[in-house]
């Protein structure tokens, strides 16, 4: 990877892990996940598969120090490697048949419920649920997904246009 893109996916995660910091919690402690906005982001942009597992990482890290669940560090750090791989190749399987804004419509929403159900499924393997799984489902994971989706087309917008305007050439 050049020093360029290496400097712009720095960037954009570190923009996702202050907006992981800074948001405010919705019910329990648990809030929605920008960075991984972020991360899908940098997912879009990247097409050697060892940057985005690596991006993954580094979020799933930043989540984990971030965390206000009980015992949530490691199913932070699971489900941004999970659904790293599975979004992954998910874009590259989509971005043939499906336009860009559609793409990444189609990508938060699914990255943020993959996301939460993993999240949801293995802290409640290590350490179990304050509550019931179906109940932190929807009234987190699915307003997540809702709020992601719509931050997410304006972050993503964004990115697009500073790239473009910066003549930033993604290879």
């Amino acid at each position: 990877m050049n020093m360029k893109k290496f400097v712009l996916n720095s960037l954009l995660l570190a923009i996702g892990a202050l907006l992981h910091q800074i948001t405010p919690p919705l019910v329990l402690g648990m809030k929605p996940d920008f960075s991984l906005v972020m991360l899908f982001i940098v997912i879009s942009l990247n097409e050697d598969f060892k940057s985005c597992i690596t991006s993954g990482l580094v979020i799933g890290i930043f989540s984990a120090l971030t965390t206000g669940f009980p015992a949530g560090q490691l199913p932070n750090i699971f489900d941004k490697i999970i659904t790293t791989t599975i979004i992954y190749f998910s874009i590259r399987a989509l971005s043939k048949h499906i336009k860009d804004q559609v793409l990444m419509i189609i990508i938060i929403s699914l990255g943020t419920l993959i996301s939460g159900v993993v999240f949801l499924s293995s802290a409640a393997l290590l350490a179990g649920l304050p509550g019931n799984f179906s109940v932190l489902l929807i009234s987190i994971v699915i307003p997540a997904v809702l709020i992601n989706t719509v931050v997410g087309m304006v972050l993503y917008n964004a990115v697009k246009i500073s790239i473009k305007r910066s003549n930033f050439k993604i290879s």
